[in-house]
């Protein structure tokens, strides 16, 4: 949920860049959630292209500040990776094995202000 009219703006401008519309060749995104961790922002959407096949769209955001600071420019730099359906089971097989790898080697790491914070639970993996 956008908190800002910057992640609002944000938002719409993702929303806008990666919604078409289908007969064309082209991606509808159905859903999406935001995910705003420090500098970055990430995007999870199900699409489907003009087949009707979904699939999730995973896109990191983040923002890049250059110019002056008189007159700075700020521009995205995006990585998206497409998971397909029949690789959902193992991709977040090997997603959860990797969180659960750095939690025991390093432990949870949760760094928003104390009074923010809130038990966090993801469905569907076990830590």
């Amino acid at each position: 949920m956008a908190h800002n009219l910057r992640e609002i703006v944000q938002q719409y401008t993702h929303m806008k860049e990666n919604s078409n519309t289908l007969g064309h060749g082209e991606k509808d995104i159905l859903f999406s959630r935001s995910i705003k961790a420090g500098k970055r922002i990430y995007y999870v959407d199900v699409k489907q292209n003009s087949k009707g096949d979904m699939y999730l769209s995973l896109t990191e955001s983040k923002k890049i500040v250059s110019g002056d600071a008189d007159m700075p420019q700020f521009n995205f730099e995006k990585h998206k990776i497409f998971v397909y359906p029949e690789d959902f089971e193992k991709f977040t097989s090997g997603l959860a094995d990797a969180i659960k790898y750095i939690y025991e080697q390093r432990g949870p790491v949760d760094q928003r202000p104390e009074e923010e914070r809130k038990d966090i639970q993801l469905d569907g993996f076990e830590f």
